[in-house]
């Protein structure tokens, strides 16, 4: 029985040796595994679309409007021969006191027509006595004054040579967008055409204040010395500009210049062509001004039997547009008008009590001028009125304030019928007459006043 239980023990010993073997030999044991799993996102279309930069495409050319412009810029050298009185020289016995000095200013300008048209600023040719031109094949020929305009300072000049000149065509400078490039083409410190490039930096740009409105056209394109009367050009080598001043302490480009706009220009120089003088347009309003609060021209009053009136415009009333162009200020609007002729139509867009309005106005002809450097206003005279005076031509004072006048009484209702023994036909033309008085020259003015006397003053 002993040896019986002996037997099993060996036999139950060796079985769990057997089965603990197995066990650490062919079953593995149980690993515990931690696992961090990132959360999914979710991913959700949107409606935006990238905007894709083509950085192979090509920069701005201007080679083309460089070439299409260099030769149609010109130098224009103005000599002028001044009459220099020295007291000094009066008193002491050594003459008159008056000597001639000559005096020579240059700019530069522009051929428009292949016949040899060229636009220039009126300051370039002041009081020349001599015009000469240089081609950019430097080539000296002698200009003509055709004829100029003091407010917008411009001038016309013609040249004649036996073969077509190179010209720039006129573009729209309405169409000019403020940040397109443009060229500024001149002949600065007496070179040959020069080109710099720059882009539009404003538009309607008024330099005087409302005393003297003007609309010029902003550049950063560099503007110097001799540069006055060169071309704005768009890349397309359109003319949209005549370059005219420049904001500088230095005498020097700084950053900012300034050109008449293309429209203008055109439009003075078919006047000059036409008339002789500029024939300037008028809506028939007086405007209010400083109200910086209000985008667009505020119309103070309506003249009587002016266009504003006759087409329904009222005191009040806030012009926003001329025609598909936008009026901010009032030297938009004078850049607008400037381009326009008595008799067009325009079509003008007006805020009234919160509504748009477009009211259609037939521009008036200017009837008053005034001569600052002399002081007077003047007008022209009715056929009743000259056929009253038995006159022929003749201009009637409006006002004045000249001191020799004032002195001698002279004023409203007297007329002018001549300056220096020729018939003044136009108040228009009396006033460039007298604006070009100095004092240096002697001026005879023959005078009729109001009870039909005549009276002649010496100056």
């Amino acid at each position: 029985m002993k040896k019986l239980l002996e037997i099993l023990g060996v036999a139950f010993l060796g079985g769990a040796i057997a089965l603990g073997g197995y066990k650490l030999a062919f079953e593995k044991p149980p690993v515990v595994l931690e696992q961090t799993v990132e959360p999914t996102l979710q991913t959700i279309k949107a409606g935006y679309t990238p905007a894709i930069i083509n950085s192979s495409s090509a920069p701005t050319d201007f080679t083309k409007a460089a070439e299409s412009t260099v030769h149609a810029v010109v130098h224009v050298k103005n000599t002028a021969i001044k009459t220099i009185y020295n007291p000094y020289d009066y008193f002491f016995g050594n003459g008159s006191g008056a000597r001639k000095q000559q005096q020579v200013g240059t700019g530069s300008g522009v051929i428009i027509s292949s016949d040899g048209y060229i636009v220039t600023n009126n300051h370039v040719i002041d009081d020349a006595n001599e015009i000469e031109i240089t081609l950019n094949n430097r080539k000296k020929v002698i200009a003509t004054l055709i004829g100029t305009d003091k407010t917008t300072d411009i001038a016309l000049l013609k040249v004649d040579v036996d073969y077509e000149l190179p010209y720039i065509p006129f573009g729209n400078s309405d169409n000019a967008k403020i940040g397109e490039w443009v060229l500024a083409v001149g002949n600065p410190y007496n070179l040959t055409s020069t080109v710099t490039a720059g882009i539009i930096s404003a538009k309607g740009r008024d330099l005087d204040g409302n005393a003297k409105v003007d609309a010029f056209i902003q550049t950063d394109a560099a503007v110097n010395p001799g540069n006055s009367g060169g071309a704005l050009v768009n890349t397309r080598g359109e003319l949209v500009g005549i370059n005219t001043a420049i904001t500088s302490k230095t005498g020097s480009f700084i950053g900012y210049s300034f050109a008449v706009p293309s429209n203008i220009t055109k439009k003075i120089i078919d006047d000059i062509l036409e008339f002789g003088d500029v024939q300037e347009a008028l809506i028939g309003i007086e405007y209010s001004a400083n109200e910086d609060d209000i985008e667009g021209v505020k119309i103070a009053r309506v003249t009587e039997d002016g266009g504003a009136e006759k087409a329904g415009l009222q005191s009040g009333d806030i012009i926003k547009k001329v025609n598909n162009v936008t009026i901010g200020k009032f030297s938009d609007l004078k850049g607008q008008l400037s381009a326009k002729r008595p008799g067009e139509s325009v079509a003008l867009t007006v805020l009234r009590d919160g509504t748009d309005l477009i009211k259609t106005v037939k521009l008036g002809k200017k009837s008053v001028f005034t001569s600052q450097s002399f002081g007077v206003q003047l007008k022209d005279l009715t056929k009743k009125e000259r056929k009253k005076a038995n006159i022929e031509g003749g201009v009637k004072i409006v006002s004045t304030t000249n001191k020799a006048f004032l002195y001698y009484k002279v004023g409203a209702g007297y007329v002018i019928s001549k300056i220096n023994g020729k018939v003044v036909e136009r108040a228009s033309e009396a006033v460039k007459i007298l604006d070009n008085y100095d004092g240096n020259q002697q001026l005879y003015l023959e005078l009729i006043s109001p009870k039909g006397e005549i009276e002649r003053y010496r100056f």
